[in-house]
C-alpha cells in the first residue's frame, strides 16, 4: 500500500539509491566537466532526473506487465546490474557510464543522463518495489534528490574538503554495501521464484 511508511524500509531504499546515483563519486565528473567550461545547473537536472524517476516509479510496472514480465523476475534481473554497478565502484572499472557531452551545456548530458538517471537508476527503482513500501521508496527517493542538489550547488567545496582520499573512500564504502545489497535482493526474489515455480 502507498499509505504504508516504514523507518528501517525508508533507510534501506535511500542507502540504496544513494549508493546506485552516486553523487558524492560524480563530483570530479561535474568539476572537470566546469573545468572545461561546460555549464551544469543543479536544479534543472535534479527536478528533470527526479520527475523522471518518479513518473518511472508509477509506470514502470505497467510496462514489465506489457511485456509480460513480473517485478520478481525484473528484481532479479536488477540485482544483477546492481552488482555489476557496485564492481564498477569497488575494482575502479567501467562497465555503464558514457560521459559524452552535447554542447557547452552538460546539464542533461551526462549529468542528468548517465550520471543521475541512467539504466542503473531505473532498475533500481522497481527493483526496491519488490522488498519495500512504495511510499517509503518515494520518500527516500525524495530525500536523495535534496542530498543531489546540495551536492551539486556545492561540488568545488566539498571535493575540496573530501579530498581525492575521502571521496575513494567513501565511493569503495558504498560500493561494498551496494554489492551486499545486490547480493540479497538477488537471493530473495530467486527464492521467491524458485518457491513460485515449485509450487
Amino acid at each position: 500500500m502507498l499509505s504504508s511508511f516504514s523507518w528501517l524500509d525508508f533507510l534501506s531504499a535511500f542507502i540504496v539509491l544513494f549508493a546506485i546515483i552516486d553523487p558524492v563519486g560524480s563530483i570530479p565528473i561535474v568539476v572537470g566537466l566546469r573545468e572545461k567550461g561546460k555549464t551544469v545547473h543543479p536544479g534543472r537536472a535534479v527536478i528533470c532526473a527526479f520527475s523522471f524517476l518518479f513518473v518511472f516509479f508509477f509506470v514502470g510496472d505497467a510496462l514489465l506487465r506489457l511485456f509480460g514480465v513480473d517485478i520478481n523476475s525484473f528484481a532479479v534481473a536488477g540485482a544483477l546490474v546492481l552488482f555489476l554497478l557496485a564492481l564498477e565502484m569497488v575494482l575502479d572499472i567501467v562497465i555503464f557510464k558514457d560521459t559524452a557531452v552535447v554542447g557547452n551545456d552538460a546539464t542533461y548530458v551526462p549529468v542528468v543522463f548517465p550520471l543521475l538517471a541512467g539504466a542503473g537508476s531505473f532498475t533500481t527503482l522497481l527493483s526496491l518495489r519488490a522488498e519495500y513500501s512504495p511510499l517509503s521508496i518515494l520518500v527516500a527517493l525524495f530525500a536523495n534528490a535534496i542530498v543531489v542538489y546540495v551536492v551539486l550547488l556545492m561540488t568545488k567545496g566539498i571535493g575540496r574538503v573530501l579530498g581525492k582520499a575521502g571521496l575513494y573512500f567513501i565511493r569503495k564504502f558504498f560500493g561494498v554495501i551496494l554489492l551486499a545489497i545486490s547480493v540479497r535482493l538477488f537471493t530473495s526474489n530467486l527464492s521467491y521464484l524458485i518457491e513460485s515455480i515449485g509450487g
